[in-house]
């Protein structure tokens, strides 16, 4: 009789361990082989899916998924500190959020999203300023080549740039150029991808950005507006992912369009701020949440007054990171 007890208490034991081990361990329930490959559409992170409602949709295995199975770096300047904070602050908003939407910052944790911000700047060629893509134009180009072929990085498998202004650049030729030749060269079945003498044994997925609206200056050739279309046309043309600053800028949460507005919610013809107003007639830990640096203290984005902008922003990344999963946005 005591034989039998020792054995089925040693079952027991080896039952809750093993459940244990399993719970802790990176989620399985989703077929996904992160080789580069995008999902189908749709494909632009816009003020649609900015909203918390979207965000709280997302099957939890996804996001689950999502924070285990990718490892991010993100190189930006001001105006991209919105996806930032937004990020850093979500973690801290709702009962759960801590660990639903737990981030590090170059600090690869089990169970957090891995996100390494203002990572590729400094894989510059000497003498050249990459820290984001409106200084070179063609500087982002042989950075992130640099940072993905240093060893030290063989885990990232996302890459982000943000712009600072978007105006007067040459998109087509030069970003949007550039962004497809690290696709062919690093994305799926990618020229460097493999296990040679120079090569990388992970794909990357390459998430691309419009820039953020300018107040009274967005439409015309070379402006924000006009950009961002021709961003977004790429990206569905392409089946690549992108993150829409100009949309979620110049769309209030009712999703009135301002054409003259910034990226901080102030229009003329709205007759104020609409992010402002939104905010101040809502409750803070129900409706929106403070934005935090990467060592949790509270800020706002960058070039901002109220908390919206960004919550927004880190909103429509989440919906990016798990479509890049496997979610079908639906």
């Amino acid at each position: 009789m005591k034989t039998i007890s020792k054995l089925l208490m040693g079952a027991i034991l080896l039952l809750t361990f093993y459940q244990c081990e399993k719970s802790d361990s990176t989620p399985t329930n989703i077929d996904v082989n992160l080789d580069g490959s995008i999902v189908a559409g749709p494909y632009i992170a816009g003020h649609t899916v900015a909203t918390e409602t979207v965000l709280r949709s997302i099957p939890e295995q996804y996001i689950d998924s999502a924070r285990n199975m990718l490892h991010i770096a993100y190189q930006h300047t001001s105006h991209g500190t919105h996806v930032t904070f937004g990020l850093f602050g979500l973690k801290d908003y709702k009962t759960g959020d801590s660990e639903l939407f737990g981030i590090t910052n170059f600090n690869p944790t089990t169970n957090k999203l891995d996100f390494n911000d203002y990572a590729i700047g400094s894989y510059a060629e000497p003498g050249v300023d990459a820290s984001d893509l409106s200084r070179e134009e063609t500087a982002f180009l042989q950075a992130t080549r640099n940072f993905l072929d240093d060893p030290d990085n063989a885990h990232i498998n996302v890459i982000m740039w943000s712009w600072c202004s978007i105006s007067g650049h040459s998109v087509s030729d030069n970003y949007l150029a550039g962004m497809q030749t690290l696709i062919d060269e690093y994305g799926k079945d990618g020229s460097k991808i493999g296990t040679g003498v120079g090569q990388r044994a992970r794909p990357v997925y390459f998430i691309f950005m419009t820039g953020h609206a300018e107040e009274g200056n967005n439409i015309g050739s070379g402006l924000p507006k006009n950009q961002a279309d021709l961003i977004i046309n790429f990206c569905n043309q392409n089946h690549q992912l992108c993150l829409d600053y100009y949309s979620i800028d110049t769309h209030d949460m009712n999703g009135t369009y301002w054409d003259d507005t910034d990226d901080n919610g102030a229009s003329a013809k709205y007759g104020g701020n609409f992010y402002i107003d939104w905010q101040g007639s809502h409750t803070q830990g129900q409706h929106w949440y403070q934005n935090k640096t990467t060592d949790g203290d509270v800020i706002y984005g960058e070039h901002n007054d109220q908390h919206i902008t960004a919550n927004r922003k880190a909103y429509a990344m989440w919906w990016i990171l798990a479509r890049i999963v496997g979610w079908d946005g639906e």
